[in-house]
């Protein structure tokens, strides 16, 4: 791994876990459907525009199979499990269920990409789970039903993700097929996960005009979080691998934290920091190559 693809993998973290504050604003006001159909809405504007500017082909009618797949597990339904989930779950907790995204990528690779599970990685998976768990405090999660049925929702989107990350490495390695272009299949799986969730929109209109402060979460969410963050990622994917890439899920809750301290004026405790040590920790048992050993190798 190079350098670069860990710093991307820093950047996605920093921009994913301030969309847990995103949603956690804009969902009350909006309403959990509209937030996940404008997120993706907006971001399809934005990531059209940018590959007609560059030229990209989209080539909608030959792609539209792959364009669909990755639209409905990496847009639609994850997107719609966290902004139900925000009702019901504070920030710190859906992004540490949200950190099992690697666990069942490395689960799924096994079948689907016939990829070795080594003790090493195994034991940093199961490390990260237990370093977020320390560094939100798991225990918590217990409570009555909408708060079950949330963690539900975060840990479907999690499956999502993987699932979504495992369609983009086959497509990356199908044979007699020519490559899908990362941003065309960025903006295809925008644009599909926004046909999907546009239906519900009569629906989830809310019933009271939502503040500033909400579309500008929402459109931080759909810019930042979705537009930017996918074109970073998807590439990511086909370069690094899908259990490599969604290793980024360990750091998304500890940038969670510091947005939370920084913007909410939330309280760093003791367990945040020594929970962030064993995140890290993990990290360098997942990552198969050290920034080491990588820095001054041309690849």
């Amino acid at each position: 791994m190079r350098p670069s693809d860990f710093a991307k993998l820093l950047l996605l973290a920093a921009i994913w876990g301030g969309s847990f504050i995103f949603m956690r604003i804009a969902v009350p006001e909006v309403g959990p459907m509209l937030t996940a159909t404008l997120r993706v809405g907006l971001a399809t504007i934005a990531l059209i525009g940018f590959a007609g500017a560059t030229g990209v082909r989209m080539e909608w009618r030959r792609n539209l199979k792959p364009y669909a797949l990755v639209g409905m597990t990496a847009a639609a339904l994850p997107f719609s499990c966290f902004t139900y989930a925000a009702q019901h779950l504070p920030v710190a907790y859906s992004a540490l269920l949200n950190s099992t995204a690697p666990l069942f990528g490395a689960l799924l690779s096994i079948f689907w990409l016939a990829e070795r599970l080594s003790l090493r990685k195994a034991g940093g998976l199961a490390l990260g789970i237990a370093g977020v768990a320390i560094l939100m405090g798991a225990g918590a999660l217990a409570g009555n039903a909408s708060t079950l049925l949330a963690a539900a929702a975060c840990l479907a989107a999690a499956a999502s993700y993987a699932v979504s990350s495992i369609i983009v490495k086959l497509l990356s390695r199908e044979a007699g097929h020519r490559p899908l272009e990362p941003l065309a299949l960025t903006t295809g799986s925008m644009a599909w996960g926004t046909l999907l969730l546009l239906p519900t929109v009569p629906f989830s209109l809310p019933d009271l005009a939502p503040s500033t402060l909400a579309w500008v979460c929402v459109a931080a969410l759909a810019l930042l979080s979705s537009a930017l963050a996918q074109a970073i990622f998807i590439p990511l994917i086909m370069r690094i691998g899908p259990t490599r890439a969604m290793s980024v899920s360990f750091l998304i809750p500890l940038f969670s934290m510091l947005w939370g301290v920084v913007f909410l004026q939330e309280t760093l405790h003791l367990s945040m920091l020594i929970g962030a040590a064993i995140v890290l920790l993990a990290m360098a048992l997942v990552l198969p190559t050290s920034l080491i050993k990588t820095a001054g190798r041309r690849v």
